[in-house]
C-alpha cells in the first residue's frame, strides 16, 4: 500500500482506496475534466464531444483519417464554449496509440474520461466471412478499445476518480447472422467492458452503451432502415442526443459499473 492509502497491483494499477478517499470523490462533475472521445470526427462521437464541451469538459478529439471532420468537431466544441485538441491515430496500431497518449499527456496533462466510440461495421454471413474481415472487425471493435482503455487507465488513475464508457451493440448479445464477425467482435467488447470494470474498480467506473437505430450506416437502404425501426418496441428511430444523454448519465452517476445500458427503443428484448 502506498502512503496515500492506495493499493497497487503488479501492473501498477490502483486496486483500492481508503473508504474516506472513495466517499470524497463519488460524484463526478464534468466541468473542468478532460475527456478523450475516439472516433469523434462525425456522428455520435461528434455529438458526444460537443455536449461534454458544453458541460465544461476539455475534449481530446480523436480521428483516424477524417481531419476535416475532426476540425469541424473542434469548431463546434469552441462554439459550445469549450476547448479541445486534435489527435490522429489508427487505433489498431499500438505504436500509434502510444504516440497519441504521449501527445495527449503533453498537450492536456491529465485525463479523467474515456469514451470508446470508434468502431467499424461490415456485413458478412458465416459463408461470406473471410479471415481478413474477421481480423478487421476484431481489431477495430475489441482489440483497439481494450488497448486504448489500458493506456487511458494509467493516466486516469493519477486522478481521484475516472470514467470509461464503451459503445457496444446488442448484436454482441444476440449475434446477427448477416454481421457474424461484427457481432462476435461486439460480444468480445462486452466482455472487455465487464473485465475492465472488475480490474479498475473502485477508482474507475466502466460501463457500456448499446445503441439502437440512431444514425443509420450510409449504405442502408430505406427498406433496411424501416426494418431496423420495426424491430424496436417504440417503432421509431432514436437520435444522437439519446446516446449522448446516456453517456452523460453514466459519467455523472456514482454507483454503476460493469453495466451495459441499452438505448435501443427496446430492440434487445424483441
Amino acid at each position: 500500500m502506498t502512503p496515500s492509502g492506495v493499493f497497487m497491483n503488479d501492473d501498477g494499477f490502483h486496486r483500492a482506496m481508503t473508504r474516506a478517499g472513495i466517499m470524497s470523490v463519488l460524484f463526478m462533475e464534468i466541468a473542468g475534466k478532460v475527456a478523450l472521445v475516439t472516433g469523434s470526427s462525425k456522428r455520435v462521437g461528434r455529438a458526444t464531444s460537443v455536449e461534454l464541451a458544453r458541460r465544461g469538459a476539455r475534449i481530446a478529439i480523436h480521428y483516424r483519417s477524417d481531419e476535416p471532420g475532426a476540425r469541424e468537431t473542434l469548431r463546434l466544441v469552441h462554439e459550445a464554449g469549450g476547448s479541445g485538441e486534435l489527435f490522429q491515430a489508427e487505433l489498431t496500431d499500438n505504436a500509434a496509440v502510444d504516440r497519441m497518449f504521449s501527445d495527449l499527456e503533453k498537450k492536456m496533462r491529465v485525463l479523467h474520461i474515456l469514451v470508446n466510440n470508434a468502431s467499424v461495421f461490415d456485413r458478412g454471413t458465416l459463408e461470406e466471412s473471410t479471415a481478413e474481415l474477421w481480423d478487421a472487425q476484431m481489431d477495430s471493435n475489441a482489440r483497439a478499445p481494450f488497448f486504448v482503455a489500458q493506456k487511458a487507465a494509467r493516466l486516469i488513475l493519477l486522478q481521484p476518480q475516472g470514467k470509461i464508457v464503451n459503445l457496444v451493440d446488442v448484436a454482441g448479445e444476440t449475434i446477427w447472422p448477416g454481421y457474424f464477425a461484427y457481432s462476435v467482435s461486439k460480444a468480445a467488447l462486452i466482455a472487455v467492458n465487464r473485465g475492465l470494470a472488475k480490474v479498475l474498480a473502485p477508482r474507475i467506473q466502466v460501463n457500456g452503451i448499446a445503441p439502437g437505430p440512431v444514425l443509420f450506416p450510409e449504405h442502408y437502404t430505406e427498406d433496411q432502415k424501416s426494418l431496423a425501426i420495426e424491430r424496436t418496441l417504440l417503432k421509431r428511430a432514436g437520435s444522437p442526443s439519446d446516446i449522448v444523454n446516456a453517456i452523460v448519465f453514466l459519467i455523472e452517476n456514482d454507483y454503476i459499473t460493469g453495466e451495459v445500458l441499452h438505448v435501443d427503443g427496446g430492440r434487445h428484448i424483441m
